[in-house]
């Protein structure tokens, strides 16, 4: 069952890949349109710090690394999941979602992974450029278990990013728009740039237990930076599983209310 899913994925990417080789030069001008706007994301980095030498505890170096996951994290969000799952929405208001509905594989993973945008890639080489020039600026580099941590943190923070996006389309099922919703996550998402500890009060509460943005860039930069304390290692893994059960149990809940074009 595995392999026959891993094939079908090798297929759906393949596919992505040749449409978008087919016109080489929007393949570039896209990739060129990426590195433009990761530096425009740097641009409120710079202004805030100026002449600080570091703000909540954070120096322009180590906030530079949680730049770099939010870069990276951007990329894996525009050009892996939300291509696939924005187009859920038209299916349901066309109610044309009785073609993948009835397809002898997964409903989820078919609309998962029907398209994937690969420029999108330069965002996650601009991500791991910028950990480099962080980490230049600090003058070390990062230990090999903070690496490891990293890498873990790497798969729940892209399990965390696809189970909210799922739970944000699976309200498609019972309004009729749901793109004033979706740019408002991608506008909540803007704020994962910063380290956790600037915000106070309320919204450090709502980042990090209900829209966990500190889990998916600050505790990755932690862990980099050798300081991220075991227990909230293995938080992060439990609470992206949490997530990943709670949108999955949605989603076929949500799949019941679905009413077909020719219902």
């Amino acid at each position: 069952m595995l392999s026959r899913y891993l094939r079908l994925l090798g297929v759906q990417l393949r596919a992505s890949s040749l449409l978008a080789m087919q016109y080489r030069g929007d393949f570039l001008l896209e990739g060129l349109i990426s590195l433009f706007w990761t530096g425009t994301a740097l641009a409120p980095l710079f202004v805030v710090y100026g002449d600080r030498g570091s703000i909540a505890g954070w120096s322009f170096g180590e906030a530079l690394l949680v730049v770099g996951w939010f870069t990276l994290l951007q990329g894996v969000l525009e050009g892996a999941i939300t291509p696939s799952l924005n187009g859920v929405v038209e299916h349901i208001r066309k109610g044309t979602l009785d073609f993948v509905l009835l397809k002898p594989a997964d409903a989820q993973f078919l609309v998962s992974t029907t398209r994937f945008l690969p420029w999108r890639a330069t965002n996650v080489l601009t991500g791991i450029g910028i950990f480099i020039y962080a980490f230049h600026l600090l003058g070390r580099g990062p230990s090999i278990p903070g690496l490891f941590a990293a890498l873990v943190l790497l798969a729940t923070s892209t399990l965390l990013l696809y189970s909210l996006w799922i739970l944000t389309v699976s309200a498609a099922f019972f309004v009729v728009r749901v793109d004033n919703l979706t740019y408002f996550f991608q506008s909540i998402f803007d704020a994962a740039r910063w380290p956790a500890p600037i915000f106070k009060g309320a919204l450090a509460f709502v980042f990090t237990f209900i829209i966990p943005l500190a889990l998916m860039t600050t505790f990755p930069a932690e862990a980099m930076l050798g300081r991220l304390p075991l227990k909230s290692l293995v938080a992060a893994v439990v609470g992206s599983c949490v997530f990943a059960f709670v949108s999955r149990r949605v989603w076929l809940r949500s799949i019941g209310h679905y009413t077909s074009a020719s219902s």
